[in-house]
């Protein structure tokens, strides 16, 4: 009876420190991305006439594709934030890392909404915009990593991909939560006084988020797996060198597989808010409605990847996604370009589903491509890779192709070309790693 009672006790203590682990990735992530969001839709709104004020006088299209282009130049320092934070991470544990990550980004976010602008400052104003979205993308090359590993090695072996969804989902809700706040200012201050003065705001709301979501993952347990290599004295190697040296290969495919998605989903989140406003005419409010319903959908697919990553596999799941995703890329601007409202949103919200097919299962697949006492730093900068070569610019890409040719479905070709690659890619791994033993 005793050891019947002992084992139901320690069973509901595993389920609520599930519990933890997936609430504490989920919010921490949400408000880490909710930080990266209101920067790449200020840079889409405001940022071009504030900050790069001497060429939007004579080049506003120019001056765009400079403030988007500053929402790239973070993803460059992304592998740095990576590498530093993967060792970390392999050495002294997820758990520190996530915390730090979180801090670092919230920071710099709130610094943002202090910023004098060109007009105060002169020169300085964006020198000091690019030098704080340095520091944001350092902070997100070591945030994925920490919360996608700490989800999945808390998680049943059956569960993985689902468990490995919900840091996934915590970049739509950040990106709804980012949008929402965009659409309140909007509609309580109208959009005079928030071009003006209420686009700071949401930089300033940071530091309650980053207080809530530092409690939150600081009352979480270390992951087990990290646990057991710290036992073993495993974290006494150097994984950096190890990772380089035996692993590259397996970096290169990780960063081609995430490019699609993440190329596809930097367009949704940094460039369909402007596109819906300066565009096709439509107001602040029906923009940010319609992509926040984007967001929902691409929320809801995401837990369904996660869910179908364990049903039928981590590798069929981002093949049907990126098979989908390259399918609509290209139709859905003529939906788009009718400036019909319900159209947008519906080619939108479909467009969330494949996202979402190629979001869920991914920190699943990256953790299970990679030896344990090196899979902090291998998940970390092959995140950090595909970032660079699929989001970091492409809103800029979007809006050059825009300004050369005037035809949006060439936006839509961008994206189908990355993700054919990341299709392609997924058809060199032989065998799909799920079910591998994480603690080796």
């Amino acid at each position: 009876m005793t050891t019947t009672t002992t084992m139901a006790g320690n069973a509901t203590l595993a389920v609520h420190q599930d519990k933890k682990v997936l609430t504490a990735t989920l919010v921490g992530t949400a408000v880490e991305w909710y930080d990266f969001f209101i920067y790449a839709q200020a840079a889409s709104l405001v940022f071009a006439p504030l900050f790069f004020a001497e060429v939007s006088k004579s080049n506003p299209i120019l001056a765009q594709i400079i403030a988007f282009a500053t929402v790239g130049i973070s993803f460059l320092f992304r592998p740095l934030g990576a590498i530093v934070c993967g060792r970390l991470g392999d050495k002294y544990g997820r758990k520190m890392v996530l915390v730090f990550t979180l801090v670092l980004m919230g920071a710099s976010t709130t610094l943002i909404g202090f910023l004098p602008t060109y007009a105060q400052i002169g020169i300085l104003a964006p020198l000091a915009l690019v030098f704080l979205r340095i520091i944001q993308g350092f902070s997100a090359g070591g945030e994925w990593g920490g919360a996608a590993l700490l989800s999945v090695e808390h998680a049943p072996l059956n569960k993985r991909s689902l468990f490995g969804a919900y840091p996934q989902i915590g970049v739509p809700i950040g990106m709804i939560l980012a949008t929402s706040v965009l659409l309140l200012l909007n509609l309580i201050l109208g959009k005079e006084a928030y071009l003006e003065w209420g686009w700071r705001i949401p930089f300033l709301l940071s530091v309650a988020l980053i207080i809530v979501g530092t409690f939150i993952r600081r009352s979480v347990k270390e992951s087990p797996v990290f646990e057991a290599m710290h036992r073993r004295k495993a974290e006494a190697s150097a994984p950096l060198s190890l990772l380089f040296k035996d692993h590259t290969p397996t970096v290169l495919k990780a960063a081609l597989i995430f490019m699609g998605v993440n190329a596809g989903g930097y367009i949704l989140i940094a460039y369909m808010v402007g596109y819906g406003q300066k565009v096709l005419g439509f107001s602040p409010t029906l923009t940010m409605l319609i992509v926040v319903s984007a967001a929902v959908s691409w929320l809801v697919s995401t837990l369904w990847g996660g869910m179908l990553g364990d049903k039928i596999g981590r590798l069929k799941t981002f093949k049907l996604g990126y098979i989908l995703l390259s399918l609509w890329s290209i139709p859905m601007w003529f939906l788009i370009d009718t400036q019909n409202p319900v159209l947008f949103m519906l080619a939108l919200v479909i467009w969330g589903i494949p996202l979402g097919f190629t979001y869920g299962p991914l920190s699943a697949l990256f953790a299970e491509m990679f030896p344990a006492k090196v899979r902090f730093s291998g998940v970390s900068i092959s995140y950090a890779l595909g970032s660079i070569i699929g989001g970091a610019f492409a809103p800029m890409i979007a809006q050059w192709v825009m300004a050369t040719y005037q035809q949006s479905w060439m936006i839509g070709l961008y994206i189908t070309i990355v993700s054919l690659i990341s299709l392609i890619t997924l058809y060199t791994i032989k065998k799909d790693p799920q079910g591998v033993d994480l603690s080796k």
